[in-house]
């Protein structure tokens, strides 16, 4: 989600610091005609969807200058009864940090935290006097993007994008133990930058487990989803991911433009089930969420792929923030036999949408297109 700008300088000197601030100041609130909210709004009544009338779960805390501004695309994580969320936040700083959330029905915040649980090194030494707008995405002009998480054995895995604030956007990788993460000690490891330079590449998800010996990891290269399979994540220096695998664009479908990612691929008996995010040529400022099955020995095979999206940002919160028509998911968790897909509304506040997932996944190989339904407080956990 890149959004590029142009700013017109003053005829008297600004410094560079100062410009910076009121570059980031004026930021406008970007709403989509209201003549188009009513089409949608119609259309939606019409639709099953997913998206909980809590909606939204997140939103910006004004009083706290590091996620005054935008509270969104958040990772996902059940364990120990809970589900543990990271999402991307931005404030008076300009700065994409990560913040920390928890709950245990999936949709009501239990707690959240009052600083940072992590804050990214800059991708580069060098300092920037100025902000290259071809890269901005999502309103920041550096840090830690949409995170990703991944648990496996007992070490939780981020994968993020990394930017400067000038150079490409790259993956980046950093863990901590599991022990640590629920006990909030935020003592994470060294990061690492995993993608080669000079390339934009984002929407990283690290697959749970192993297949045939070898971590698996998503990430995206416009247009595509891309796939490599490595001996380690240690990722010595000046080793980098490949794309040596992909899952392409459709044409002439709603996923036309791009695709990627969205939450780490989740295990069940029939295949890895992807939550994906896609752009079409016909509407390219629209995000729009979809679903996948992918073989389990063979995550580059898709078995079943849906022929429309499965949500699109119809409601005001995905329309009303600092870019309308966003619908972003960064993570999903299973409970109780519930999907929970979180995603970022309007690159501003953190969202859900539930489904029954064994419904979800027969009407997937039945290769009509599920639609995701809210969870009755009854059966939720």
């Amino acid at each position: 989600m890149v959004v590029k700008r142009r700013v017109l300088a003053k005829k008297k000197k600004i410094s560079p610091r100062v410009s910076k601030r009121r570059v980031l100041a004026k930021r406008s609130v970007r709403k989509i005609p209201k003549s188009r909210i009513k089409k949608t709004t119609k259309k939606a009544q019409k639709l099953v969807l997913a998206k909980h009338h809590a909606n939204p779960i997140i939103a910006p805390r004004k009083h706290v200058s590091w996620e005054s501004w935008q509270t969104f695309n958040p990772a996902a994580l059940y364990e120990n009864g809970k589900v543990h969320l990271l999402y991307r936040a931005i404030g008076e700083s300009g700065l994409s940090v990560v913040g920390y959330a928890n709950s245990t029905d999936g949709i009501t915040v239990d707690e959240r935290s009052d600083k940072p649980v992590y804050v990214a090194p800059t991708q580069s030494s060098k300092k920037s006097k100025h902000i290259n707008f071809d890269f901005v995405s999502g309103g920041g002009w550096g840090g830690c993007e949409d995170p990703r998480i991944t648990k496996i054995d007992d070490m939780v895995h981020m994968l993020y994008v990394a930017f400067d604030g000038w150079s490409p956007p790259r993956i980046a990788l950093t863990s901590i133990g599991i022990d640590n993460f629920l006990n909030k000690k935020w003592k994470w490891g060294g990061v690492k930058i995993i993608s080669p330079p000079g390339i934009v590449d984002k929407s990283g998800v690290l697959f749970p487990e192993k297949i045939k010996g070898k971590y698996v990891i998503m990430h995206r290269v416009f247009p595509n989803i891309l796939i490599d399979y490595v001996d380690s994540l240690d990722f010595k220096e000046g080793e980098y991911l490949k794309g040596e695998h992909s899952i392409k664009v459709r044409k002439s479908k709603w996923d036309s433009r791009k695709i990627g990612a969205g939450a780490p691929p989740i295990k069940t008996p029939y295949g890895w089930l992807l939550l994906y995010y896609a752009v079409d040529d016909r509407d390219a400022s629209r995000y729009k969420i979809g679903a996948m099955l992918l073989d389990l020995n063979n995550p580059a095979k898709v078995l079943h792929r849906t022929d429309s999206p499965i949500l699109e940002p119809l409601e005001w919160y995905e329309n009303e923030g600092h870019k309308a028509g966003i619908a972003y998911p960064c993570g999903a968790v299973v409970m109780n036999d519930v999907l929970y897909v979180y995603y970022g509304g309007a690159d501003s506040v953190v969202c859900v949408a539930t489904a029954n997932l064994k419904t979800f996944l027969q009407t997937l190989m039945q290769e009509k297109t599920p639609k995701l339904t809210r969870v009755s407080h009854s059966t939720r956990v």
